[in-house]
This record gives C-alpha cells, structure tokens and sequence, in this order.
C-alpha cells in the first residue's frame, strides 16, 4: 500500500470556550489524489486543517509525509504542505506582488535572485505574471487568490490545501481557478460548500458534522446521502 501523505487517527480539540470542535477525526490522503471536505459551517472543516501544519494542536496523531506534526517538524512540515487560506487578504501583506511572493522561498535560505526567480515563475504559472510590481490591495479577488496560490507553490509543496477556494469569485474565475488546480501535480485538500466545484477536481468526499467524519466516497454519492447540494452556504 502506498504510504500516505497525510495520516490523522483519533484527532479530538476542543476550544476554550469548552467547544468540542474535532471528536476523533480519522483521515488519510495518498499522492495524488484531491479530497473534498464537504459539511456545514461549524462541522470542524477548517479547525482540522489547521492542524496539518501546527497552528492548531489537539489530542491524536497527525502526521505529514512521515513526520508527526510536532514543533520540532513544523519548518520542515510547512514547506510541504501549503495552506491557502479563504481570505486571501490574510496572505497577501509586502508592498508589491513579487516580494508578497518571493518572501518565502527567501525565509526558507534562497537566494534574492533564486527567490525572485522562482517568484516570477509561479505568477506566470497561475496566470498573474503582469500583476508583479502592483501592490496586492489594487488586485481583484480573483487575482489575490492566484497570487496567494503563487506565494504556495512558491515553497514547492507535496500538498495543498485550499480553505473555501471559490469564495468571492464570480463564475468565470471559478473555471479559471477549477483548470489551474486540475493542471497542478500536487495532492489537494479543498474544503468547500461547492459541489459542483467539488465534483470538477476531488476523487472523493469527506463529510463534516458536528466535529465528526459521518460519510465518505465519491463526491456525487455523498452529496447524495447527506442531501448536501448548496453552492454556497
């Protein structure tokens, strides 16, 4: 058998507030393969994303590319795995789009010119080459997710994540965002309400609900059995 990419068993986190938000999550993914995490708002989605790379630490065992998600791993498991966030805002912070996205390949030891270098070449992979000496503010929404993604693959990652990736895109950006990650060799987790998205790029579906995983298989045939078919929340 293949030897996953990711591996979670038992993972439980419960918030300050006392909030049981994961109630013993178990998740596997293999290379190559795109997974959907379908549920509602509140059903734990995006907390247990949050601990494939640190940011989030609970009860369990989750582990990156072999690695246990330990504070001794984190350099090593975050640039591996890339975690593109729903707001891209929250990625998006240098001055201009190039050093928005050289910063990282730069905090990682590389070169200015290496940095550059493989900064241009990832805008020009996800389509916003022309867009490198704007400040990320005067981009529209679907030009700051692409860059954030460029900031991603900067750090040439095995997986992605992408939290919510069709929020503020209006259709056409949808299937320009939908043909980029198809074309993309990496392993992906896309948390979503989509499904119709969801359908364009997961082999399979995990659902969401109430901190639990409660179904699991194609992504028409969970839509199915959860009656789940929002575009949107």
């Amino acid at each position: 058998m293949t030897e996953p990419l990711i591996e979670v068993r038992g993972l439980r986190y419960r918030y300050d507030d006392g909030t049981l938000a994961l109630d013993g999550v178990d998740f596997r993914l293999d290379p190559g393969e795109t997974v959907a995490l379908l549920g509602p708002n509140g059903s734990g989605k995006t907390t247990f994303v949050l601990h494939l790379n640190g940011l989030l630490a609970g009860v369990g065992d989750v582990r990156v590319c072999g690695l246990p998600v330990r504070r001794e791993n984190f350099g090593v498991i975050r640039q591996r795995i890339g975690l593109v966030f729903q707001e891209s805002d929250e990625q998006l912070f240098m001055p201009t789009v190039l050093e928005d996205v050289a910063f990282g390949p730069l905090n990682a030891g590389l070169d200015p010119a290496e940095a550059r270098g493989r900064a241009v070449e990832m805008l020009q992979l996800v389509g916003v080459r022309h867009a490198a000496d704007k400040a990320p503010y005067h981009l529209s929404a679907g030009e700051k997710r692409r860059v954030a993604l460029a900031g991603v693959l900067a750090m040439r990652p095995q997986i992605l994540v992408l939290d919510e990736p069709t929020t503020f895109l209006d259709p056409p950006g949808q299937r320009d965002l939908v043909k980029l990650l198809h074309d993309l060799p990496q392993a992906k987790i896309l948390v979503t309400h989509d499904v119709h998205f969801a359908q364009s790029l997961a082999s399979r579906a995990v659902f969401f609900e109430k901190g639990k995983v409660v179904d699991e298989g194609t992504v028409a045939d969970v839509a199915a059995r959860r009656h789940w078919n929002a575009a949107v929340d």
